[in-house]
């Protein structure tokens, strides 16, 4: 029976050890912390006194890494950034039972090596359903911390993001067993030399996007531009920049996310100063509109390809709105957030599908908008669709001064690696920046501190398909495979013993030997 105090000690640890995984991703990027950052969570749940217990620690775990990896939201979200964690922390109480299931006590090891397996597994079910977009969607998956690591860039190749996950989770449960079970350290050892050799095969097996090309790409980037009137003044320091292109042969100039404030049918003489800067520097322009549209109602996030003639009709409607940014989910009882933080007053409208564009000469590209760069699956079907080029165009300016832009940024890598394309990333106010077919980054970056600068980016391009385009999440169906056969095996062992599966067995309890 735990005492009052310990009890609210170690609900104070469970919420401190659930937030330690975020000093992993940006903009720390320890990410080689990623690989023991949920050993002293783990080894709270493993001890605790009661599936009950694990379930309330897994649930604040899980309520304080979501507040750490998106602490930065506080300004906009304010006190609802709480009770959105408490909500979301939810999806981490099956994974802390089956951590205190299958590590608790002294695991044999055959549980042990069960353990290796249907942990990481639990761990990518919550991954998987807070993935959903009317959840937040999948920001700050854990695999996503290795988006700097080439060997894991090219396991997110095979199995996206996801697959990346499961072995850093796996890592961890090794972990766990080696410090806190003695018996079970030898499958532990054989874990981590599991994950070794897999992703040594990988490194050294599996073929590499091939470059068929290049094309030349250029990111304006113009920096903060406040005011009532700060749409038409960042749309004339975008125009400047542009202009500063002519000479630099890129093939395409590409703008952020809201980077033209009207609707370009309404607002004639917009269009036509960008036709002429596509004429001037000899390249389309992909600018994005944020802006009620003339021909239907509504504002729409729209990525726009404009020519020497003005827009191409070449047009993508975000899709994946931000939850509170750009619509409130279920307004009508949720619509006072607007009143406690910078809550969407009015709901964006959504795109009806994605949208592959043509380029003169043929290259195809694919735009995403901002948010969207963070779900796997719309870059892999851009891809799939005959994408050479994915283009994801963002604006993080609300968040400047904190860890959003670089751990947006990093996503265009995983993007990169899962597709085999390369990634343009390009942001109003920083962090822009490029990845090629590998998942490697292309020359320097545009931090946030370059405000009013364009840089040009020779992009290699790459044929093929990578095998996590051809087959998509089969980590996941993998996972929920595992979950199911031991739920099948566990309840099968419940029915033959006639009584519900035993708590794991605790540790010896000390006496004082006279």
């Amino acid at each position: 029976m735990l005492t009052k105090r310990t009890r609210w000690g170690r609900a104070a640890a469970a919420a401190a050890a659930g937030a330690l995984p975020c000093l992993a991703f940006p903009a720390p990027a320890l990410w080689w912390f990623a690989y023991v950052a949920l050993v002293p969570w783990m080894l709270l749940l493993r001890s605790a006194p009661t599936g009950r217990r694990a379930a309330l620690e897994g649930w604040l775990g899980g309520a304080g890494f979501i507040v750490a990896v998106h602490h930065w939201l506080l300004p906009s979200l304010h006190v609802f950034l709480i009770p959105l964690a408490a909500l979301l922390g939810v999806l981490w109480i099956p994974w802390a039972l089956l951590v205190r299931e299958l590590l608790g006590g002294r695991p044999a090891r055959a549980r042990a090596a069960a353990a290796l397996v249907v942990v990481p597994a639990g761990w990518l079910l919550s991954e998987l359903v807070r993935s959903w977009q009317g959840l937040g969607g999948p920001w700050g998956l854990l695999g996503a911390s290795q988006w700097q690591v080439p060997p894991a860039l090219l396991l997110a190749s095979v199995g996206g993001v996801w697959l990346v996950s499961l072995l850093v989770v796996a890592v961890n449960c090794a972990l766990v067993l080696f410090v806190a079970v003695p018996g079970a350290r030898a499958p532990a050892v054989a874990a981590v030399a599991g994950c070794a050799v897999l992703t040594g095969a990988v490194w050294l097996w599996l073929p590499r996007p091939a470059v068929t090309g290049a094309v030349r790409v250029a990111v304006v980037q113009p920096g903060p531009v406040g005011g009532a009137d700060g749409a038409e003044r960042r749309f004339d320091v975008e125009e400047r920049l542009t202009r500063g292109l002519v000479g630099a042969r890129p093939d395409l100039v590409v703008w952020g996310e809201s980077s033209v404030g009207a609707d370009l049918a309404a607002r004639p003489d917009l269009s036509r100063r960008l036709a002429e800067l596509s004429a001037r520097v000899g390249a389309p322009l992909l600018v994005n509109v944020d802006a009620r549209r003339s021909d239907r109602p509504g504002i729409y996030k729209s990525s726009l390809l404009i020519g020497p003639e003005g827009p191409t009709g070449e047009r993508y409607d975000k899709m994946r709105l931000v939850p509170f940014g750009e619509y409130v989910p279920a307004r009508t009882v949720l619509g006072w957030a607007t009143s406690v933080g910078k809550a969407a007053g009015e709901d964006r409208m959504r795109g009806a599908a994605p949208v592959v564009m043509d380029l003169p000469g043929g290259l195809r590209l694919g735009p995403l908008v901002c948010f969207e760069s963070a779900f796997p699956d719309m870059s892999r079907h851009l891809a799939r669709e005959g994408a050479a080029l994915i283009v994801a165009q963002s604006a993080t300016s609300t968040f400047q001064e904190s860890w959003a832009p670089e751990q947006h940024a990093s996503l265009a890598a995983l993007r990169a690696a899962e597709t085999g394309r390369p990634v343009v990333h390009a942001t109003l106010t920083g962090v822009s920046v490029v990845h090629g077919p590998s998942g490697g980054r292309i020359g320097p970056a545009l931090p946030a501190s370059a405000a009013g600068a364009a840089a040009v980016y020779e992009v290699p391009l790459a044929g093929g398909t990578t095998p996590y385009a051809r087959f998509g999440n089969w980590p996941a169906g993998a996972a929920l495979a595992v979950l199911v056969a031991y739920g099948v095996a566990r309840t099968a062992r419940a029915v033959r013993s006639g009584r519900p599966a035993p708590e794991p067995s605790g540790p010896p309890a000390r006496t004082t030997r006279g």
